[in-house]
C-alpha cells in the first residue's frame, strides 16, 4: 500500500534549539539524525528522543523504522555512555536486548514446529522428566501445601507464558522470590552484586538451573492464565536437547547466518566492546552505571545461553529480524525464511480460555514470544526488553520500528511507552486519506 510523505518539518524547536548550540556534542548528534532526514518524518519520536538525551537521563538512543524490503531509516542521538570520549550511538552500537531474546528463540520454535521437529502440544516431561509431577501454589492459600497439577506442561505453553512459571529476578509474588534466592535467573546484568536487582546465588548450569526451577511450585495451572516467566528460558534447554546443538548455533543456523546479523550473539567478542554501550541504574533521577561496556558481564561465558533473556545485538542487525517478520521470511525481497514458521510465531497461539486480564498482554494474544494484536491491532506483534528497548512490526501495513537505550529497571522512565505513542501519532499523517 503505497504511503504519503508529509510535508517536512523543522527537526529544532526553539528552546531546543538553544539547548543544542550550548552543548556541541549534542549538536553533533543532532546534526548526523538530521543527515538521514528522518526527523521529518517521524518529529514526535524525534522530540521525545532529544528529549531524554537533552536532560541527560540517558547518554544516547537510536530509532529505526523501516516500510516493507526497503533499508531501514535511523534516528541517533547521544553517545554510548556519560562522559567524554565515548562514541556516538549508531545502527552498529551494541545493545543488551534482554527479552527481545524471546521473539528470536520463539521463531526458531516456530521453524522447528513447521518442519515436524517438534508440536504445540509436546509435553515438557517427555523432554525433561522433571517436569513430571509438577505442583502448583495456591495465592489464597499461602500456608497451605502446595498441590499436585491437573494438567502437563506443554510446548504451547512455554511459548506463551501459559506454564505457570514464576520469574526470578522480575517478579513480585513469592514463588519468584523463591526462584531468585535460589539463583533461578536466567539473565545476567552486572559483574557486580547490587542489592534487590541481582541474586546473591549465582545462576547455576542448565542442568541445576531445570532440577531448581521443577522443584518450585508453580503459580497457576499450565494452561490457566498468562504469567511472564523463565518459560523461554526452559524453552532453549528444550531445544537444545531436542537438536543436540547449542542454542546460539541453532539462531546462528537459522536466522543470524542467513539474515547476515553478524552483530548478534550471547557472548560479546573482545573486537566488539567498543560498540557495547553501557547499561545505566536510575536511582532517583541519576543514571548510575551498572554494566560499563568495558567491563560488561556480557564479556563472559554465562551459565548457558538465555533464550529469553541473552542476546546482545545492533539496531541493524534488530531491524533484518523485524523484516523478516513484516515479510512473511524475506530479506530485501529474497527468501530466507519459511513463510509458515513466521506467520505460526507471529499468530495467536494462546491456549483457549487462557486469563490475560490485568497482564501487560490484556486484550491481546501471544505469539511465539510476542505479544499478538488483534482486533483494530491485527498485523501487530512485539515486544521489549529489561534495560530499555523495543520493537514492533505492523504487518497489515508493513511498517517495523524499534527503539533502543539502556536503562534498569525499564518502568523508571516511561520512554517505551512514549515511544509507542509517538510513533503512532507520527504514522497517521503518512496513512492515505479515505475517500469521501
Amino acid at each position: 500500500m503505497p504511503l504519503a510523505n508529509p510535508s517536512r518539518r523543522a527537526f529544532l524547536g526553539g528552546g531546543l534549539a538553544s539547548l543544542l548550540l550550548a552543548h556541541p556534542e549534542l549538536a553533533r548528534a543532532a546534526s548526523a539524525a538530521l543527515a538521514s532526514d528522518v526527523a521529518a518524518d517521524w518529529p514526535k519520536v524525534a522530540d521525545l528522543i532529544r528529549r531524554y538525551v537533552a536532560e541527560k537521563k540517558l547518554p544516547g538512543v537510536v530509532a529505526t523504522f523501516g516500510w516493507g524490503s526497503a533499508a531501514p531509516r535511523s534516528l541517533t542521538l547521544g553517545s554510548q555512555a556519560f562522559g567524554e570520549g565515548a562514541a556516538a550511538v549508531n545502527l552498529d552500537s551494541l545493545y543488551r536486548i534482554y527479552s527481545m531474546t524471546k521473539p528470536v528463540t520463539g521463531l526458531v520454535t516456530a521453524m522447528l514446529i513447521t518442519e515436524g521437529k517438534l508440536s504445540l502440544d509436546m509435553r515438557l516431561a517427555d523432554v525433561f522428566p522433571e517436569f513430571g509431577a509438577m505442583k502448583v501454589y495456591d495465592a489464597a492459600k499461602p500456608a497451605a501445601p502446595a498441590r499436585p497439577t491437573d494438567k502437563p506442561i506443554t510446548l504451547r505453553n512455554l511459548l506463551t507464558h501459559t506454564a505457570g512459571f514464576g520469574y526470578g529476578g522480575i517478579g513480585k509474588d513469592p514463588i519468584s522470590q523463591e526462584l531468585m534466592r535460589r539463583g533461578v535467573v536466567p539473565g545476567a546484568i552486572s559483574r557486580q552484586i547490587i542489592p534487590g536487582v541481582t541474586s546473591p546465588t549465582p545462576t547455576p548450569g542448565p542442568k541445576e538451573f531445570l532440577r531448581r526451577a521443577a522443584e518450585t511450585p508453580l503459580l497457576a495451572e499450565p494452561g490457566a492464565m498468562f504469567r511472564y516467566s523463565i518459560a523461554i528460558d526452559i524453552l532453549g534447554l528444550l531445544l537444545e536437547e531436542v537438536t543436540k546443538k547449542p542454542l546460539s548455533q541453532l539462531m546462528h543456523e537459522r536466522i543470524f547466518g542467513p539474515l547476515g546479523m553478524s552483530s548478534t550473539g550471547f557472548r560479546v567478542r573482545a573486537a566488539d566492546v567498543p560498540r557495547l554501550t553501557t547499561n545505566y541504574g536510575v536511582l532517583g533521577n541519576t543514571p548510575l552505571p551498572i554494566d560499563p561496556g568495558a567491563k560488561s558481564v556480557f564479556l563472559d561465558v554465562p551459565p548457558f545461553e538465555f533464550g529469553g533473556a541473552g542476546l546482545v545485538s545492533s539496531p541493524r542487525d534488530y531491524d533484518r529480524f523485524a523484516q523478516v517478520l513484516v515479510g512473511d521470511g524475506k530479506l530485501h525481497g529474497k527468501r530466507v525464511i519459511d513463510a509458515k514458521a513466521v506467520r505460526l510465531a507471529v499468530s495467536n497461539l494462546l491456549p483457549p480460555g487462557a486469563q490475560t486480564k490485568g497482564t501487560g498482554i490484556e486484550g491481546a494474544g501471544y505469539g511465539a514470544g510476542g505479544r499478538v494484536g488483534l482486533g483494530e491491532d491485527e498485523g501487530m506483534f512485539g515486544w521489549s526488553g529489561a534495560a530499555g528497548t523495543l520493537f514492533f512490526v505492523h504487518r497489515r501495513i508493513g511498517l517495523r520500528a524499534a527503539l533502543f537505550a539502556q536503562f534498569m529497571p525499564p518502568e523508571i522512565y516511561p520512554l517505551q511507552k512514549e515511544f509507542l505513542a509517538a510513533a503512532k501519532a507520527d504514522v497517521l499523517p503518512m496513512m492515505p486519506k479515505k475517500a469521501a
